[in-house]
């Protein structure tokens, strides 16, 4: 079922999801049956699967030099959803990014999810590989978000890239788009942003989720921009609680975003780390219940794999 009409059929009332980061290489599908049982009870409509494109390291040669190897660290988007759609009749959303995936390669991913009977997307850009100063597409491959989600709009369509095949089962993907409350760091100012996020709605995003924030205000505002700036879709509200004090760094310097005062003092006086994870539900906790009255339709944690804190979280709240 689409995102929207799980939305469209709740009635007003919030829905629970989370975001599922595929296990290392080597590990088996139990790590992934773990990370997804502990919040069954919050009956999930959907379970994102992220996508992470590849990366290189440099393996010496007997000769001396250094050979540029590529590799992935995790794989199995489309493998995990369908383990996830058989096991749990749940619906799977794989993450589909510009970074790492040629065309052809976009074709195939998109020729398996429709063979699957997968209904939604998640339509991404992607991030830099580590080594990068800034995202370098891959040759062959899209360059930007707006250029992925044409490519799955043709597929909708019945339209490969190198072929016309008569009498196919059209797929009809619900797409969906990543928005940014405190903008996407690369953009010049807000409004540069809202400009390309109208792009990509106009073209047939159906729904969005946001990157995360710890100030709901900037939510507010991000939705209430985007009615302004004629975006009606369904926006998503993504989260994830605090659970170390190595975060009051990290999360500003990866994800460009801002930790509310309150929030950075109080873990700031943590002594533990079992203090830390305290703190950040209860922050988390009371930043639901605001979103929830606001009227969100669907709470979506980034859960990296580990559902002790959110369902801690999601017991208090629904």
């Amino acid at each position: 079922m689409k995102i929207t009409d799980h939305i469209k059929n709740a009635n007003n009332k919030t829905l629970f999801s989370f975001e599922l980061l595929p296990p290392m290489k080597g590990q088996s599908i139990q790590w992934v049956y773990d990370a997804i049982e502990p919040l069954l009870e919050f009956n999930p409509p959907f379970i994102d699967v992220t996508s992470l494109r590849e990366d290189y390291i440099y393996k010496e040669q007997e000769n001396g030099l250094l050979q540029k190897v590529s590799y992935r660290k995790r794989p199995g988007t489309i493998a995990i959803c369908a383990a996830i759609i058989h096991k749990y009749k749940i619906d799977a959303v794989p993450h589909l990014i510009c970074g790492g995936f040629t065309k052809e390669e976009t074709e195939n991913a998109l020729i398996d999810l429709q063979f699957l009977g997968i209904d939604n997307v998640l339509a991404l850009r992607g991030d830099a590989r580590q080594a990068d100063n800034a995202f370098i597409p891959t040759n062959g491959g899209h360059h930007y978000a707006t250029e992925l989600i044409q490519h799955i709009k043709d597929h909708n369509c019945g339209k490969f890239l190198h072929e016309d095949i008569d009498n196919t089962h059209q797929s009809d993907f619900c797409i969906g788009v990543a928005g940014y409350p405190e903008k996407h760091f690369e953009a010049p100012n807000l409004n540069t942003d809202f400009k390309y996020l109208k792009a990509k709605v106009d073209m047939g995003a159906e729904f969005i989720v946001t990157q995360m924030f710890f100030d709901n205000q900037k939510y507010f505002d991000f939705v209430k921009k985007c009615r302004e700036n004629g975006i009606n879709v369904p926006i998503i509200p993504g989260l994830k609680p605090i659970s170390t004090m190595k975060q009051l760094v990290a999360l500003p310097k990866i994800f460009h975003i801002d930790l509310p005062d309150d929030l950075s003092e109080a873990v700031q006086r943590c002594k533990s780390t079992a203090e830390v994870k305290e703190v950040g539900t209860h922050f988390m906790i009371k930043q639901c219940k605001e979103l929830i009255d606001f009227g969100v339709p669907v709470l979506h944690f980034y859960t990296m794999g580990r559902p002790e804190q959110t369902k801690a979280i999601a017991k208090a709240i629904f």
